[in-house]
C-alpha cells in the first residue's frame, strides 16, 4: 500500500507556482490576485478559506478576504460579486459555499463571471470542460486527476467506480476520467444513492473513488485487492480523546481499507491539498485566458 500525499504533491505545485510567480514579476507583468468571500462563521468554510489565503502567501499570490454575517441578503451578496466581477485587480474569485438557507447558491455562483470563476462552479466552465474547451475545470476532480498523474497511478483502460454524482466532484470527475487523455482513458460507473448493487460494483473496481461525505462509508468487504482509493469525503467526528474535540474523517474506513489498496488517499492530507492547489492552479490560469 502507498499513500498518495496530497500535501508533498500540492507543495510541489506551490514551488512551480511561487517561480512562475517571480518569472512574471521580474518581466513587470500583473501579480495574480485571488479574492475570496465568506458568509458566515462556519468553521469548515474558515478552515478552508483561510487556508487558501496562506497558500496565496507562500506562492506570492496577492489575496483579498471578504467577510458577511450569514445575516446578510442575496442582493448584498450578488452585488459584491457583481462589484468583483468588474474590477481589473481581481484576476479569480470564489465564494466559499454552502451558503446560508435563505440565499440561492445557484443564482449566486451562475453570477459569477466565467473567466474569474476559479472554483469552475459556473455552467459556461462545466460546458466547456464537458467539451473539452479552454476553460476552469472544477477545483476537487481537477486536483485528483493531478494527483493521479504526478504519482503516475495508470488508468487508462481501468473501470473506475464514483461514489456520488454531485456537480462539484463526482459527475466532472467521471467525465474526466472518461476522457480520451492521460490520466483519462476509463471505463467509469457512476454510483450514486439509488444504486442497488454497490457492494458488487465497488468490488470491480480498479478504481475507487468515494465523494458522498459519509463518513467511513467504504469498508473493507467493499474493496478488491490491489485498487486505488481515492477519499473525497471529510466530516467532522466528535472525539473526546482530541484537544480541539473533533477529528476528520473519510468516507472511507481506512484502516480496513488501506491494507487492501494499491494506493490510497489519507483524510486529511490527501485530496484536500490538492483542491487547493487546484485553485491557485486556476487563478495563475486566468491571467493568462485574460491575456494578462
Amino acid at each position: 500500500m502507498q499513500r498518495l500525499d496530497g500535501r508533498a504533491t500540492a507543495e510541489e505545485i506551490r514551488s512551480e507556482l511561487k517561480q512562475a510567480v517571480k518569472n512574471r514579476k521580474e518581466k513587470g507583468a500583473k501579480t495574480p490576485h485571488l479574492a475570496a468571500v465568506l458568509v458566515g462563521n462556519d468553521g469548515g468554510s474558515l478552515s478552508y478559506v483561510t487556508a487558501k489565503v496562506k497558500s496565496c502567501n507562500e506562492i506570492g499570490f496577492e489575496s483579498t478576504l471578504i467577510r458577511f454575517e450569514d445575516t446578510v441578503s442575496e442582493k448584498e451578496l450578488l452585488q459584491k460579486v457583481n462589484d468583483l466581477n468588474d474590477n481589473p485587480d481581481i484576476d479569480g474569485f470564489i465564494v466559499q459555499l454552502p451558503l446560508p438557507k435563505h440565499i440561492n447558491e445557484t443564482k449566486v455562483t451562475d453570477s459569477i463571471s466565467p473567466n474569474k470563476d476559479v472554483d469552475g462552479f459556473h455552467p459556461m466552465n462545466l460546458g466547456n470542460m464537458l467539451l473539452n474547451l479552454p476553460g476552469f475545470l472544477s477545483a476537487t476532480p481537477a486536483g485528483i486527476m493531478e494527483l493521479l498523474k504526478r504519482n503516475n497511478v495508470e488508468t487508462s483502460g481501468k473501470h473506475c467506480v464514483v461514489i456520488g454524482r454531485s456537480n462539484i466532484v463526482g459527475t466532472p470527475l467521471s467525465i474526466m476520467l472518461s476522457r480520451n487523455s492521460d490520466p483519462g482513458n476509463c471505463t467509469v460507473t457512476l454510483a450514486h444513492s439509488r444504486t442497488q448493487n454497490l457492494k458488487e460494483l465497488c468490488l470491480q473496481a480498479d478504481i475507487l473513488v468515494a465523494a458522498i461525505g459519509r463518513p467511513e462509508f467504504v469498508s473493507g468487504d467493499m474493496v478488491k485487492e490491489g485498487a486505488v482509493v481515492i477519499d473525497v469525503g471529510t466530516t467532522r467526528v466528535e472525539d473526546s480523546s482530541r484537544e480541539r474535540g473533533w477529528r476528520l474523517v473519510g468516507d472511507v474506513n481506512f484502516a480496513e481499507v488501506a491494507p487492501k489498496s494499491s494506493f490510497i488517499t489519507p483524510v486529511p492530507g490527501g485530496v484536500g491539498p490538492m483542491t487547493i492547489a487546484s485553485l491557485m492552479m486556476n487563478t495563475l490560469k486566468a491571467m493568462e485566458l485574460n491575456g494578462k
